[in-house]
């Protein structure tokens, strides 16, 4: 466990405290800054009683906290900042409440909104997943985070149907039920697809426990990057780690980044795999074959999110995980 006083000490020297809303948070979080000893802080509380992404990823056991006490933050290559100071949990079960404490470098992060991010910072981003990747190659879990099956299910129907029964339904659950129903004539053979991955996960998940794992952070959306003045990038809310695939953390970004983006998924997709390669990882055994399945398994977490959007970015992740299925001999039962 890193060498730190914890949370509640840190904060108790705080001459200031004040609770703010980032546009990006979205989960039911609380967020604050503070000053302590003169400099900034950013101060996140969270528990699966009041945030429902912790409780559609599973988590309840405070993932960010079992990577941090492991030493795993620690452990991470220089190009990444993850921020965090300390961290503390405050009572039991689902109302145990994470207090996570990171200096405040929101003067360096990616500005909200849909405007492209210069073409140095994402290669930057993409350079450094490899790093991060790389740094933890063979990495398997033995501390309880999130599962592949959890990934591939986060906005499952079933998984979330009960987050829709709430008095106040949170805007992305909402979405995503629109989402799927909408799938369902925007592009039939994707729904099949990711229904048939719902209740089938071991279709992606056995597969792939064949091929290369490693530490994914498990968000690398733009929300939660940055970029020092030195190069370095911010990397923050290490709310899905987990053992796994490194093409799933490509995947994701190339889902959720779509639109800022300075060159197409195509040229970052070799681009990743150029920067494992770099780093003495041979790709040629096993890269097509994970590829595929993280892009399957990614649309069977956002295939609902592609529903709601523009025709050709809905018509490229359908031809992209069509044909992945096809070669992978994974199609719709009956």
């Amino acid at each position: 466990m890193p060498a730190i006083e914890s949370a509640g000490t840190l904060l108790a020297r705080a001459s200031s405290r004040t609770e703010v809303r980032p546009g990006d948070g979205r989960s039911g979080s609380r967020y604050e800054q503070a000053q302590i000893d003169g400099q900034p802080y950013f101060v996140k509380s969270l528990s699966p009683a009041s945030d429902w992404l912790m409780r559609v990823t599973g988590d309840h056991v405070h993932r960010p906290y079992l990577v941090w006490r492991s030493g795993i933050m620690t452990r991470a290559p220089a190009s990444i900042d993850h921020t965090v100071v300390a961290m503390q949990v405050s009572g039991t079960g689902d109302e145990a409440v994470l207090t996570m404490v990171m200096r405040d470098v929101g003067a360096f992060l990616v500005a909200e909104g849909d405007t492209v991010v210069p073409a140095a910072q994402h290669r930057g981003f993409i350079d450094h997943m490899a790093d991060l990747s790389c740094t933890f190659w063979g990495w398997e879990d033995t501390i309880g985070l999130t599962t592949m099956e959890q990934r591939i299910r986060f906005f499952a129907p079933g998984n979330i149907a009960a987050e829709l029964l709430a008095a106040d339904v949170p805007g992305p659950i909402a979405a995503a039920d629109a989402g799927w129903r909408s799938l369902a004539t925007r592009s039939p053979a994707l729904l099949n697809l990711a229904t048939l991955l719902h209740d089938r996960p071991a279709l992606i998940t056995a597969p792939l426990s064949a091929l290369p794992c490693t530490f994914l952070h498990g968000d690398w959306k733009m929300g939660n990057l940055g970029t020092h003045p030195d190069g370095r990038t911010i990397l923050l809310d290490w709310a899905y780690p987990g053992s796994g695939p490194a093409c799933w953390d490509l995947c994701w970004y190339l889902a959720l980044n779509q639109a800022r983006l300075p060159e197409s998924k195509e040229a970052t997709i070799e681009r990743f795999r150029a920067a494992i390669q770099a780093r003495g990882v041979d790709t040629g055994s096993w890269w097509d074959s994970q590829l595929d399945l993280c892009l399957l398994a990614i649309m069977a977490a956002f295939g609902w999110e592609k529903a709601l959007g523009d025709d050709s970015e809905l018509s490229w992740w359908e031809a992209m995980v069509t044909g992945a299925a096809a070669r992978r001999g994974i199609g719709v039962r009956g």
